[in-house]
């Protein structure tokens, strides 16, 4: 075994599934990188099977611990647990990072750190533990990843409303009203968004989006999580978050 498989095999054990190394491998592969060596296999098919997986695990586990809740409020903490910014949080927790492969130009970009592949490869390692593991072990998996999330009660108004959110949290920092800045780029048919928000005057977050919506809820998100953080003294640095949050069982919104 090298360093690499060794290294992987430590984060498999560390997050206490039994995952194979090849399957592990193909979780923690970007398609960058698979692009940037012959087309290889990469992770975004394990993404797609770990999205649905994870939905039905947080659905299943907040309606039946949450028998006062209506549907209503269900699918609210449903869409914050699993939002991009929530998952990105989770990856960053365990140190995932650092295990994604990445092309060239997406780790001098910072891509071990972006909030989108971040959360995409979260998907992809519960879509491998169902895989090699089965549907319980991936269930367990699954909400040993989110159960910090609920100790968060924050979280779920923020995750539905981060403009709101953030307005308020600036207000009771004594920092003023949240601004935005939007630039677009690429061809109209194909337009990508990226907002950045400036709170007191001085810039905290940015967002990207299909829309110059889902660009300023993503920044928004982003700059209230951040803030949070350092008003709690854990500190954060402002980082771009590359989606709004996911409504419901996906994460690139749909509003």
């Amino acid at each position: 075994m090298n360093g690499t498989e060794s290294t992987r095999a430590d984060l498999a054990s560390r997050l206490g599934v039994p995952v194979g190394p090849e399957l592990l491998q193909l979780a923690l592969t970007h398609r960058s990188f698979a692009y940037e060596n012959g087309g290889l296999p990469h992770n975004e098919r394990l993404e797609f099977l770990g999205d649905s997986i994870l939905g039905q695990a947080v659905t299943v586990m907040l309606y039946r611990e949450n028998p006062d809740l209506d549907e209503g409020e269900l699918a609210k903490r449903r869409a914050s647990l699993v939002s991009s910014v929530a998952l990105a949080e989770v990856a960053r927790s365990i140190g995932l990072g650092e295990h994604i492969r990445l092309g060239r130009g997406e780790e001098l970009t910072g891509g071990s750190d972006k909030s989108s592949i971040l959360a995409d490869t979260v998907e992809a390692m519960i879509g491998a533990v169902y895989l090699d593991c089965g549907p319980d072990v991936a269930t367990d998996f699954v909400l040993r990843l989110i159960r910090p999330l609920l100790e968060d009660p924050d979280r779920f108004g923020a995750a539905m409303d981060p403009k709101t959110s953030l307005q308020e949290l600036a207000a009771r920092l004594g920092r003023g009203l949240p601004s935005y800045s939007v630039l677009d780029s690429g061809p109209d048919h194909s337009k990508r968004f990226h907002a950045t928000v400036l709170v007191g005057g001085e810039p905290v977050a940015s967002g990207e989006g299909s829309s110059k919506k889902h660009a300023e809820m993503a920044a928004a998100l982003e700059a209230w999580t951040l803030l949070q953080a350092q008003q709690s003294g854990r500190g954060a640095k402002g980082r771009t978050v590359r989606t709004a949050p996911k409504p419901d069982t996906a994460h690139h919104a749909t509003h």
